[in-house]
């Protein structure tokens, strides 16, 4: 049996490109899944894939609504396609919760899916955890399946060997690179320290999904809020003298065009891994979005 049923098979596609993004892992303050949910909005759903199948509901339960006391609606992880057009080209997002099992199996159908509608590129997006503050500028690294499909403008990184537990995005993704599509991705840094949202990353990875795509993407809301949790950020560090002591010294050692080593990034990567499985938050703790 298939993991996925078609809802509607578009057959007007103009220069599509597949962008993905999972919810929870590779997904640091929810900053790509933000992103895919956003440009997902609005669009004609494509297909979906088969929940009962990809998703174990003890680690990832359904949300269940009570009102007044009565059992109203249960909300279930889903993972679907929708198209999207801007700028006169179209856009397939593959969004939602990161699937638990068969991601072999999965790989495959959205290789034939991807064959199937004629897709042209694929563009990852991730967000990861990194030692950086929140006053300078959110980094962005590339990746990329060959030399040529980055704007120049782009850096990809990080340099070295980065080895680190694997995202359920980039088996797809190394899937659909098996297949001869060209393969792109787009991961910002969030301060290890932001303790829910952080839209300057989100905001990030909608401005170079657009350069790279070469159209024009909706913007939301994103810049103003980000400069709106910027001051609440800076108003928090300044009546915290602990926190505050930490953002000098990674402002000290953050030079605004560095990339940081695939050793340093699975340092940082290991050190949320012990936060989140309960041994206690990284130096510092962690800094509420509001």
């Amino acid at each position: 049996m298939p993991l996925h049923r078609i809802e509607r098979l578009p057959e007007d596609l103009v220069a599509p490109a597949m962008v993905a993004a999972f919810d929870g892992w590779v997904d640091a303050a929810s900053a790509a899944s933000t992103t895919a949910e956003h440009l997902a909005q609005g669009g004609d759903l494509v297909a979906a894939f088969d929940a009962d199948v990809l998703y174990d509901y003890r680690s990832r339960r359904p949300v269940l609504d009570i009102i007044d006391g009565t059992l109203t609606r249960l909300i279930w992880p889903s993972l679907e396609l929708h198209r999207v057009r801007h700028g006169g080209r179209d856009l397939l997002i593959l969004h939602g919760a990161e699937p638990d099992f068969r991601w072999r199996e999965l790989g495959d159908e959205i290789v034939q899916l991807a064959l199937r509608l004629g897709v042209i590129e694929w563009v990852s997006l991730g967000a990861i955890p990194a030692a950086v503050p929140h006053t300078r500028a959110v980094t962005v690294m590339a990746s990329a399946s060959s030399d040529g499909l980055l704007d120049p403008s782009e850096v990809q990184g990080p340099a070295g060997l980065l080895r680190v537990p694997s995202a359920c995005l980039s088996a797809v993704e190394l899937s659909v690179m098996g297949s001869g599509i060209p393969c792109v991705g787009f991961y910002a840094q969030v301060p290890h320290y932001i303790g829910g949202p952080f839209a300057a990353a989100t905001a990030a990875l909608v401005e170079h999904l657009a350069r790279h795509l070469k159209v024009e993407l909706p913007q939301g809301s994103f810049a103003e809020d980000a400069a709106a949790q910027r001051r609440r950020l800076d108003a928090a560090v300044e009546a915290d003298e602990d926190v505050r002591e930490i953002l000098e010294r990674l402002q000290q050692t953050a030079a605004e065009d560095e990339i940081p080593s695939g050793e340093d990034l699975a340092a940082e990567i290991e050190r949320f891994l012990r936060s989140e499985g309960g041994a206690g938050p990284p130096a510092g703790g962690t800094i509420p979005p509001s």
